[in-house]
């Protein structure tokens, strides 16, 4: 694999995208995910010649791990793209096809319940947990070629289980085709196995709607392990247009210069390569001294400082500030570089996310919809986007999607208690609007299921003990009051 640098490790901050029992805290508390932004800026010029070292594991302060080959990983973009795959690899076609079948209510919800588990695993790089339950999912159904079986690709690539890892993204690839977010993968594992041939050919289809940014240097490394110069200088100079603040491609080219017989040239590129990387440690030190000046205040003087690093074309250095911003509460700043990164970043769920949370946090609902609706729609698999969606519906009176939204992130999570106690909040106030406007069939479904969200409680059982009484039903009015006042003695 592509030996020229380790691959940049963010030390940025960012919104929290919520784990199981993290919703209510991502309100309040901001901190480094892995499952959220692009790597940021600092990164390690390694001076090594080349040649396929093995993966280094990097493991950050706040604990999260990514393995890194040459500048490559399971970046926390990577990951969320991974989660969306059944819209960002081939639309909606396929995956109205998988979710439209007969399968009985109780196990789609299971197998809704290993993807959602799946998916946060592997953004916690968890990789044999993900790939557990991605294969409990695939084993009740088989045919979800792109809610399970690619992410579980995903997952034994990262877990360095690569011929496993060929044989599904191979299952995939029969299945939907050449599709570049499959050839990418393929074209990746050829290079693990030093078949620089097929790697070339694979990465050449995935150019052609590049899935990840690296993906063109990628395939001008292995042109360069080929051989064939001219090409590896194409596909990396395309790398440079594509990154050009990525430290690791000049330096490859430098390599290419260099065997060319085009020492000037070379010495520019390496050059170049440490230009950038000396600036990347400039931001870093303005990181940290945005972030003390945060903490001391006055935030006028923080901003003044943090603003520097505002950079309008570069999503994740927007991305990176707003979260500095937001882990030091200053929501109002946050808002212009997270809102222009999901201006840059349409097509990038944790952008759309990290902007919707924190209209969220600044009590603007409505603003928070915006961004959060549509990103839902395409990748409805993601337990955090709908938790967060189904909570903004709440927050604006909208109970019958808010219902709907949070009924669908406990199947996809069912351990989370903060999206539980939202369900039943949810669904006690649409038993309610029933009961005001006389549809008592319907409140006492929805008062059941409260029931069942929480076992423990009286309340629904009371009031469904007065609608039966209501409807003239008195034995069923008088086995629903006496459980309710069992269940009050026994919390009492």
């Amino acid at each position: 694999m592509p030996p020229e640098t380790t691959r940049k490790e963010s030390k940025s901050n960012s919104l929290c995208f919520c784990s199981s029992r993290q919703l209510n805290s991502c309100r309040r508390h901001w901190r480094e995910s892995a499952g959220l932004i692009a790597n940021g800026a600092t990164g390690v010029l390694a001076r090594r010649a080349p040649g396929p070292p093995p993966r280094a594991k990097i493991r950050d302060y706040n604990g999260f791990s990514s393995y890194a080959v040459m500048g490559s990983m399971l970046s926390p973009t990577r990951i969320m793209l991974v989660a969306g795959t059944s819209f960002l690899l081939l639309g909606t076609y396929l995956c109205h096809a998988q979710q439209a079948n007969d399968a009985p209510q109780a196990a789609a919800e299971a197998v809704s319940t290993h993807i959602g588990k799946g998916y946060d695993a592997l953004k916690l790089d968890r990789y044999d947990e993900a790939i557990t339950e991605f294969r409990a999912a695939l084993a009740m159904d088989p045919s979800l070629v792109l809610r399970a079986r690619f992410p579980l690709a995903v997952a034994l690539f990262e877990a360095h289980k690569n011929d496993e890892a060929r044989q599904e993204f191979d299952e995939v690839r029969r299945a939907v085709g050449e599709h570049p977010n499959v050839t990418y993968y393929l074209g990746r594992l050829d290079l693990e196995s030093l078949n620089y041939a097929s790697a070339i050919k694979n990465l050449n289809k995935a150019v052609l709607k590049p899935p990840f940014p690296d993906t063109a240097y990628y395939l001008g490394y292995a042109y360069f392990k080929q051989g064939d110069l001219p090409n590896a200088e194409k596909w990396l100079k395309e790398a440079a247009r594509l990154t050009p603040r990525d430290s690791r491609i000049p330096y490859q080219l430098g390599f290419i210069y260099r065997k060319q017989g085009h020492e000037d040239k070379a010495k520019q590129s390496m050059a170049l390569a440490q230009q950038l990387k000396q600036k990347e440690s400039e931001e870093s030190q303005i990181k940290t001294e945005c972030g003390e000046k945060l903490q001391q205040g006055p935030r006028e003087a923080a901003r003044a400082i943090c603003d520097r690093l505002y950079d309008p074309d570069n999503p994740e250095k927007l991305t990176s500030l707003g979260m500095l911003y937001g882990q030091h509460g200053d929501l109002e700043a946050a808002l212009k570089p997270l809102r222009r990164a999901a201006e840059l970043s349409p097509q990038a769920p944790q952008m759309q996310y990290n902007l919707a949370l924190t209209y969220f946090q600044l009590n603007q609902f409505e603003n928070a919809r915006k961004p959060l609706e549509p990103a839902v729609k395409r990748w409805p698999d993601v337990f955090q986007l709908n938790a967060l969606y189904g909570a903004v519906l709440m927050k604006l009176g909208d109970l019958q999607p808010a219902y709907e939204t949070l009924r669908h992130a406990r199947e996809l999570n069912p351990e989370d208690q903060p999206t539980a106690e939202m369900l039943y909040a949810t669904t006690m106030d649409l038993a309610h609007k029933d009961e005001l406007s006389q549809q008592y069939s319907e409140s006492l479904r929805y008062l059941e299921e409260a029931a069942k969200l929480k076992p423990q409680d009286p309340e629904p059982h009371r009031r469904m003990a007065q609608i039966y009484s209501l409807t003239g039903h008195p034995a069923e009015a008088k086995s629903e009051q006496e459980m309710a006042e069992q269940l009050a003695k026994n919390s009492g």
